[in-house]
């Protein structure tokens, strides 16, 4: 369990916080972080990871403080942010001297990925494009196997046939008992795998929820008229897209990105007290 008690964090030198009292437990599975360019995600992430510090509150993983960078706790946690990057010159070369540091890495499952994203893992990094060096960097993150995986914006560079196959990969690669958070803003890219999401806005948490719970209590509806009864709707082009009380539990599949808008739009509290009955 991933656990953030009113965590608090303000980069130096800025008089407002980028983290303002966050309070969330994430559980294993995928969780889904979402916010606004500058909400706060990648220095949640950041903290998760032990690469930030707390300036008030706390982040505890499985019973550890990440911040306290014990080498036992540091080899169960990878952030694969955006702009990640080996020093090596090749992936196997990383999964060589970096990888011993994870005892679950798995060279099998590092050869499977490479080779579903048409790479050898010997390419020099430094001369591959932003996508083909992304595909092995998750190829290489994912084999580590770490109990908790941390990836800022996983699918960035990658095309539309690359981005399929990472759905796959995750599904493949991912164990029960992982725990792995994807900060990103194309949604639709891993959208059937999330098992909870959290959304940040202003560096607050508006909403943490399972996936189980919101699609029991919540159903998203698109409709040529307005939806009476609507907690939130908006429109688009001739149609509009709406959610509402869920009269039978997982009648349809959830759309973040309406669910995004309602949080962050003013309907948090109506939607919360929703999922908490």
């Amino acid at each position: 369990m991933l656990s953030f008690h009113d965590l608090t964090y303000k980069y130096s030198g800025r008089s407002k916080d980028a983290l303002k009292y966050i309070n969330a437990e994430i559980a294993p599975g995928i969780c889904l972080l979402l916010g606004e360019n500058g909400a706060g995600k990648s220095t949640l992430l950041g903290v998760a990871s032990g690469l930030l510090l707390a300036g008030e509150g706390s982040v505890d993983f499985d019973g550890k403080n990440p911040g306290e960078r014990a080498p036992s706790t540091m080899s169960s946690i990878f952030y694969l942010s955006e702009d990640w990057q080996s020093p090596f010159s090749d992936i196997l070369t990383t999964a060589r001297y970096h990888g011993s540091f994870y005892p679950s890495f798995d060279a099998d499952m590092l050869a499977e990925n490479l080779g579903a994203f048409g790479l050898s893992g010997k390419e020099r990094l430094k001369s591959l494009s932003l996508g083909m060096r992304r595909k092995s960097y998750i190829a290489y993150a994912l084999a580590l196997r770490p109990d908790l995986l941390l990836l800022d914006e996983p699918a960035n560079g990658l095309d539309i046939d690359s981005k399929k196959e990472l759905r796959r990969m995750v599904s493949r690669c991912i164990g029960d008992g992982q725990t792995m958070v994807i900060s990103t803003h194309t949604v639709a890219d891993l959208e059937v795998l999330y098992d909870s999401v959290v959304i940040l806005h202003r560096g607050e948490v508006v909403l943490s929820a399972s996936v189980a719970d919101i699609s029991a209590k919540l159903s998203f509806v698109t409709s040529s008229v307005p939806v009476p009864d609507a907690v939130f709707m908006e429109s688009e082009g001739a149609m509009f897209r709406a959610i509402i009380r869920a009269d039978q539990p997982y009648a349809s599949a959830i759309d973040f990105e309406l669910l995004y808008s309602a949080v962050v739009g003013g309907q948090s509290n109506e939607i919360i007290e929703i999922l908490e009955k």
